[in-house]
C-alpha cells in the first residue's frame, strides 16, 4: 500500500514537471500620466481661436496590461494565447433607480477593452517552416511588429502607425512563418478589412474590428513581412497587406446590385529598420496606404447606411501616410542598469483624399518628442518625456508632457 502510494505521488510530481516544463507564461503592462496644454473641446479645430487659451487638462491610464500563456506539446505541436486589458478594460453595473419608478438599469461604468489578441495551434517542421493556424498579430509596420511597450521609447505607442493602421492588429486566419540564416519571413492569409469601418481621422484604423461577435469574412486579406540581419545590429524589414474592403459588413450589401463593382481594393506597404549598439538605438519606419473607390465608399457610408449603424460618417481618405524615427542613447553604459535620452520625430496624416474630395488640414501632423527612458532591470522602464504636435499653421500647437512605467518579460 505504501509502495503504491509513493508511485502515485512520484508519477503525480513528474506530472507536474513535464507539464511546466512546456509552460510558458510571461506578459506587459504600461501605466501611463499625462498633462495636456491644449483644449479638449470637440470643436478645437473647427474654431481653434475660441479655444486657444483654454485651461490645459491630465490624464491618468492603463493604456495595456497583457497576459501571456503558451505550451510546448512536444514533436513541434506548440499554443498560445494573449490576453489583454486596454484602460483596464470595461464595466458595467445593474442597479435600481429610486428616481424613475423603481426600474431597474444597466449602467457602463467606465469604457476600456478586453480582447483576445492571440489564440493559436502551431505545427513546427523546420526553422524555416512552420504553420500557425487560429487568431495572431499581423506584422505590418514596425510597430505592429514590435507593439511591446520597451521596444519604443515614448509612453505611449508611436502616433503615426497608431493612428492609421489597426494597433495591435490582430486577426484569424493561418500563417506560415520561418528563419532562415539572416533572413525571416511570413506570409498570412486572415479576414478582410471592413470599408465601412474606415474613417477620416484613422484610415484603416478600425477596418480589423468588428462591431459584431463574429468576424465578417467575405472578404479574405493577404499580409506578408521580411526581415534581414545580415548587417551586425541591423534588422531590415519589409511588410504589407491586400485586400478587398467593400462587401465585408454585415448584412452582405451585395444584395444592392448598385455597388456590387465596387471593391475597395486596400493596401498598405512599409519599411522599418532597427538599429541596436553597445550604447546607441535608432529605430525608424515609412507607411503608405491606399483604399480604392474611397470617394463611393464615403458616399455609402454618409447616405446609405443607418444612423445607429456602427459605423462613423466621415469620409475615407484615397490615401494615408506615416514615416518618423526615434533615437536614444544610454549614458550609463552598465549591462544591469540602462539610462536612455532619446529623440523622435515623426509625420503622419491618415486623410490624403482624392481630387474630388473635401481636404481637411487638421489631419496632417508633424510631432516631436524627447525625454529619458531609466530601465533599473532588463524588464522594466520608467519613461518620461515632453512632446509637442504641429497642425496646419491656423491650428493651436498640442504640448504635453507624460509620465509612465512598463513592464514587459516572460516570467517562465
Amino acid at each position: 500500500m505504501k509502495k503504491t502510494l509513493i508511485e502515485l505521488i512520484l508519477s503525480i510530481v513528474s506530472f507536474s514537471a513535464i507539464t511546466a516544463q512546456g509552460l510558458s507564461v510571461g506578459g506587459y503592462g504600461e501605466v501611463a500620466m499625462s498633462r495636456n496644454f491644449y483644449s479638449d473641446n470637440v470643436y478645437r479645430y473647427s474654431n481653434p481661436t475660441k479655444y486657444k487659451d483654454d485651461p490645459s487638462h491630465g490624464r491618468f491610464d492603463i493604456p495595456h496590461a497583457v497576459i501571456y500563456l503558451g505550451y510546448d506539446f512536444g514533436r513541434g505541436w506548440s499554443m498560445q494565447t494573449e490576453i489583454e486589458f486596454e484602460h483596464t478594460g470595461t464595466g458595467s453595473a445593474v442597479e435600481k433607480e429610486f428616481t424613475e419608478a423603481g426600474e431597474w438599469e444597466s449602467e457602463i461604468e467606465k469604457g476600456g477593452e478586453v480582447a483576445l489578441e492571440q489564440f493559436w495551434l502551431q505545427k513546427s517542421f523546420k526553422s524555416w517552416l512552420n504553420l500557425r493556424v487560429g487568431h495572431f498579430v499581423v506584422p505590418v509596420g514596425a510597430l505592429n511588429n514590435a507593439h511591446e511597450p520597451l521596444n519604443f521609447f515614448t509612453v505611449y505607442r508611436p502616433e503615426g502607425e497608431f493612428t492609421i493602421m489597426p494597433s495591435t492588429w490582430h486577426d484569424t486566419g493561418i500563417s506560415l512563418w520561418g528563419d532562415a540564416g539572416s533572413w525571416s519571413y511570413e506570409f498570412q492569409m486572415i479576414a478582410g478589412l471592413d470599408a465601412f469601418m474606415f474613417n477620416r481621422d484613422n484610415f484603416i484604423k478600425y477596418g480589423a474590428a468588428s462591431p459584431y461577435e463574429f468576424k465578417v469574412a467575405n472578404n479574405n486579406g493577404f499580409a506578408a513581412r521580411i526581415d534581414n540581419r545580415s548587417i551586425k545590429n541591423l534588422r531590415l524589414s519589409v511588410s504589407g497587406y491586400y485586400g478587398n474592403s467593400m462587401h465585408n459588413s454585415f448584412p452582405n450589401d451585395l444584395r444592392d446590385t448598385r455597388y456590387k463593382d465596387v471593391k475597395g481594393r486596400t493596401w498598405v506597404g512599409s519599411f522599418d529598420f532597427s538599429y541596436k549598439g553597445k550604447n546607441l538605438i535608432v529605430r525608424g519606419n515609412a507607411d503608405y496606404g491606399h483604399v480604392g473607390d474611397a470617394v463611393t465608399i464615403s458616399t455609402i457610408k454618409r447616405n446609405m447606411t443607418s444612423n445607429n449603424a456602427p459605423y462613423k460618417k466621415t469620409p475615407v481618405g484615397q490615401s494615408a501616410v506615416t514615416y518618423g524615427g526615434e533615437a536614444g542613447y544610454d549614458i550609463l553604459g552598465r549591462a544591469d542598469e540602462k539610462l536612455y535620452l532619446f529623440g523622435r520625430y515623426e509625420y503622419y496624416d491618415p486623410y490624403m483624399p482624392a481630387s474630388d474630395q473635401q481636404d481637411y488640414t487638421f489631419t496632417d501632423v508633424h510631432r516631436i518628442a524627447a525625454g529619458i527612458n531609466w530601465l533599473p532591470v532588463p524588464q522594466i522602464a520608467v519613461k518620461a518625456e515632453f512632446s509637442e504636435r504641429f497642425r496646419n499653421e491656423r491650428y493651436n500647437n498640442e504640448p504635453s508632457v507624460s509620465i509612465g512605467i512598463a513592464y514587459m518579460g516572460f516570467f517562465k
